[in-house]
């Protein structure tokens, strides 16, 4: 059977380059100030065409509270099958710097034995397996050996929350025996992974004041407050030495037990340049998926061009907070903010906004679909499957755990660390699509 599946899997792969095509030609970013709404849309019906055209007949968008939609709809499988839930997005990170890209965006171009393109790895090319895996797994009668459920979201990537919304009011929809969450990848290009923790996050801006308003810094620097330098200086007291967070009542001590990431393979994968070094006391994987990190991922101060002699009276920064599991969001949360008014220098004056919380996931490992997932991959890779972490937030998985406590929810998908995903160059391996397509394949078949 599963030679028999390989070779339907090869035989399509052509087609699965054509839909990517297709859905990468789409330039779904949910975000009205970038591109209009009405791209995500056709997306989303790109999709749902897609599936109803694979027998799940009632495919369709459904509108979500924060004005995005979601494919959801079910095709039933023979008495007593159990049922899976295929979650994948097809929404993308906006392009950023578009000068950065050697190929067009949102044209999908193949390049040394890859395909770039915005979304050709997270989440499109996943879209592209899972049809895949569909089309040749549907036996003569267009049905499938387990009852099948969709969720493709159009939010994901800008957070909106609206999938999460529609899942509390609408659980028959989503109700499950087993979850796919279809939206991470390997830890190389072959190497067949299963991602079974994941971090949760918490956003905060820091807003640091000092003055009513710029002034001069010749008549006034060295003795008026700078609100840059102080904003500077609390930002240092994030990391020690060795890059180790030092948040009072965050543990910066814990190890990853699974496999792990060879520091050399991560700095290629991260464009270290010469001479940077890798950070934290422990493991790459102790620093990716165990212990909690903060980044400096925007900051509000005058750029060098157009910039003048002057103190300013006020300086900002957002910070992205990292939470493995163990260790509620919210909790982490509150103790970054307490440490920035602690460590605020001079007498400054410190608020801090709070944005969305997500909280950490860890999957169970302990059920007949995780072990059905796990040699299924293994065999559609010839290679054995590894569990590993993601440092990334999917909030929906907590929402699905509380509605389904006894389900079996997994995360898989085609990327790999060359993939460049949110970043200019995004690209998938082809080889990727095929072996996860034939994986998703023989899993369907074995829990069916």
């Amino acid at each position: 059977m599963s030679a028999d599946l390989r070779a339907t899997v090869a035989a399509l792969m052509p087609r699965a380059l054509s839909d990517l095509a297709e859905l990468v030609a789409i330039p779904s970013i949910a975000d009205e100030r970038i591109v209009p709404l009405a791209e995500c849309d056709r997306a989303a019906q790109w999709v749902a065409d897609a599936f109803r055209a694979e027998g799940i007949d009632d495919a369709r968008p459904e509108r979500t509270p924060d004005g995005t939609a979601t494919v959801v709809g079910q095709r039933p499988g023979p008495d007593g099958a159990p049922t899976v839930l295929l979650y994948a997005h097809y929404d993308v990170q906006p392009t950023l710097d578009e000068a950065a890209w050697t190929t067009p965006p949102f044209e999908l171009t193949e390049r040394d034995g890859r395909w770039f393109g915005r979304g050709a790895a997270d989440c499109k090319g996943n879209i592209a397996a899972i049809l895949t895996a569909l089309r040749a797994l549907r036996d003569d009668d267009g049905g499938y050996p387990v009852t099948l459920k969709l969720a493709i979201e159009g939010s994901e990537e800008q957070g909106g929350g609206g999938l999460d919304q529609l899942v509390e009011a609408r659980p028959e929809l989503f109700s499950a025996d087993a979850v796919l969450v279809v939206d991470v990848g390997n830890v190389a290009v072959g190497r067949p992974t299963l991602t079974t923790s994941l971090r949760g996050s918490a956003d905060v801006v820091v807003h640091v004041a000092t003055l009513q308003g710029a002034v001069h810094s010749g008549m006034f620097g060295g003795a008026a407050p700078d609100p840059v330098a102080a904003l500077i200086g609390m930002l240092a007291t994030l990391r020690d030495e060795h890059g180790d967070t030092t948040i009072p009542g965050l543990d910066s001590t814990q190890t990853w037990p699974g496999a792990g990431w060879d520091a050399g393979e991560f700095a290629a994968a991260a464009g270290l340049l010469p001479g940077a070094q890798v950070l934290g006391s422990g493991s790459v994987a102790d620093q990716l998926w165990a212990r909690p990190t903060v980044t400096v991922v925007g900051i509000d101060v005058p750029p060098v061009v157009g910039s003048t002699p002057a103190i300013q009276g006020r300086a900002s920064a957002r910070l992205n907070l990292r939470v493995p599991p163990g260790t509620r969001a919210t909790d982490a949360r509150d103790a970054l903010v307490a440490h920035l008014h602690s460590v605020a220098p001079w007498g400054a004056t410190v608020t801090v906004e709070a944005d969305h919380v997500g909280e950490p996931f860890l999957a169970r490992t302990d059920t007949p679909a995780f072990a059905a997932l796990s040699g299924a991959l293994e065999e559609a890779f010839g290679s054995p499957t590894v569990t590993v972490g993601e440092g990334a937030s999917i909030p929906l998985c907590n929402v699905l755990a509380t509605l389904m406590p006894q389900a079996s929810i997994v995360l898989l998908g085609v990327e790999d660390p060359a993939a460049a995903i949110h970043a200019p160059n995004e690209s998938v391996h082809p080889g990727e699509i095929e072996h996860l397509a034939h994986a998703l394949a023989l899993f369907l078949t074995h829990l069916g």
